[in-house]
C-alpha cells in the first residue's frame, strides 16, 4: 500500500495550521506586555514625593539651578527634544522633560 504524497502534504498543512492558530493567542498576550507604553510618573508616586519630583520644574521650591530640568539630567534617558522620557531613578517611568527632582545630576 503506497501513500499518496498529496495526502501527506495536506495532513502536514493541517497540523502546522492548527499549531499556528493555537499559538496565536499566546503570542498576542506575550507581545502585548512587551509593547505596552511605559507608565508616566505621577507627582503623588511615593518615590517622586520623596525626591521632590515636579513635572514643572519652575514649581519645585528646592530647585536652585534655574537651568536644571529632567532633559539635561544624567539619569534621563529620553531624547533631549522629547516631551518626556524614561528616568533610571524612577524605574524607567516616564518623566516630563521640563520636570525636576532632587536626584538631578548635570548631564556630562
Amino acid at each position: 500500500m503506497t501513500r499518496d504524497p498529496s495526502q501527506s502534504s495536506r495532513r502536514r498543512f493541517i497540523k502546522i495550521s492548527t499549531a499556528a492558530l493555537a499559538a496565536a493567542p499566546l503570542a498576542n498576550v506575550l507581545l502585548s506586555g512587551a509593547a505596552q507604553a511605559a507608565e508616566t510618573l505621577s507627582e503623588s508616586d511615593p518615590t517622586a514625593t520623596a525626591l521632590g519630583y515636579k513635572a514643572d520644574a519652575t514649581k519645585a521650591p528646592k530647585r536652585t539651578d534655574k537651568t536644571a530640568f529632567c532633559n539635561n539630567c544624567n539619569l534621563f534617558s529620553g531624547k533631549a527634544d522629547a516631551a518626556d522620557g524614561p528616568c533610571s531613578i524612577f524605574g524607567g517611568k516616564l518623566v516630563n522633560a521640563k520636570g525636576w527632582c532632587t536626584a538631578w545630576v548635570k548631564k556630562a
